[in-house]
């Protein structure tokens, strides 16, 4: 399995790395690695020249000829060797995305900083981005000179980083925190069909749709359903629209529901998304600093179909937290052994 850094750590690589070596950012679509090869740049006051993959034909690497005398000059592209000798960031995207022969092109940029007899500005970047094969995102086959010339760091997303910087960058607050409490919502899987799906990009997209409807006095349920079904995973349009339709407001830590199970909600739809938190923290681990004692006394005061809600399925993690004499009760209870 291929090793994974988070967008973080690729920008850290980014600012050591790419000024000697060409690196490329594979990921599913939508998590941010345009953004964080734009936001480096303009920290370390690098402009950023972008190539699309998609819509390059081999003479906007090369350039083209030009008789000079008696022999043929290739007149590299302004955007790729620009008239001052100013480093500046290349930022080459979708690169998997391109043909063979526009492949070909790139080799010498990647490997030697040249573009045919020109050299880049010293201290130049070069960083490429682009999807895997399995993202359905009209990917190529690279070839193995390709890959040879390019440091391949494949990237994931840290849901930690990404509310960091949502907040940063005013995601609406149901967003992050519907995020917040349901953390796998950030990133889906890629549909086999060509329907929405969630990724980093879509949330924000769907906080700056709602903020625009919003603003011209025209959102309502209908607006809001019809934004959220037209971002995002179904899955999670359906469950974020009944939140926001509930006034239920931010959902707190798991944990502290743990500590004090007087604060779990007396209403039925945030008591249900409250005690599938609850689940998916267990199942992530999140309580094994928790006294058992703790756990013993909040499972015990739970009514039978509220453990059962939280026992289906994962004995044994309720176990490796202490509550076995808790679980066997209410397994009993469940079941209805006397």
């Amino acid at each position: 399995m291929d090793e994974t850094i988070t967008l973080g750590q690729a920008k850290k690589l980014i600012k050591t790395l790419s000024s000697t070596q060409s690196l490329l950012l594979l990921s599913p679509p939508g998590i941010g690695k345009s953004d964080i090869v734009n936001q480096v740049a303009k920290e370390n006051n690098l402009e950023v020249r972008s190539l699309l993959g998609t819509q390059i034909a081999p003479e906007d690497v090369s350039g083209v000829p030009k008789i000079i005398g008696e022999r043929s000059v290739f007149c590299p592209p302004r955007i790729l060797l620009p008239e001052n000798s100013n480093p500046f960031c290349l930022f080459l995207d979708e690169l998997p995305a391109t043909s063979p022969d526009v492949q070909k092109a790139f080799y010498s940029l990647l490997l030697e900083r040249r573009i045919g007899e020109n050299k880049l500005p010293e201290g130049t970047w070069v960083v490429s981005a682009g999807n895997r094969m399995e993202d359905r995102a009209l990917v190529r086959s690279m070839s193995s000179a390709l890959i040879n010339r390019v440091t391949i760091l494949n990237i994931r997303i840290d849901v930690n980083e990404w509310i960091l910087w949502a907040k940063e960058n005013n995601i609406r607050d149901e967003i992050l925190s519907f995020i917040a409490f349901m953390p796998e919502s950030l990133m889906r899987d890629i549909p086999s069909a060509p329907v929405p799906f969630s990724t980093p990009r879509s949330w924000s997209s769907l906080s700056n749709a709602i903020d625009l409807a919003e603003k011209d006095g025209i959102l309502d349920k209908g607006i809001l359903r019809a934004l959220s079904f037209g971002k995002v995973s179904a899955e999670d349009a359906i469950v974020f629209c009944s939140i926001i339709e509930e006034n239920i407001n931010a959902i707190i830590d798991p944990r502290e529901y743990i500590l004090n199970p007087s604060l779990l909600p007396k209403q039925n739809t945030k008591l249900w998304f409250v005690l599938s938190s609850i689940r998916k923290a267990v199942k992530r681990d999140d309580f094994k600093n928790i006294p058992s004692e703790k756990i013993n006394i909040f499972i015990d005061i739970l009514p039978m179909e509220q453990k059962a809600a939280l026992l289906i399925d994962m004995v044994d993690k309720w176990v490796e937290l202490g509550a076995s004499d808790s679980l066997v009760n209410s397994l009993r209870e469940i079941i209805g052994i006397k």
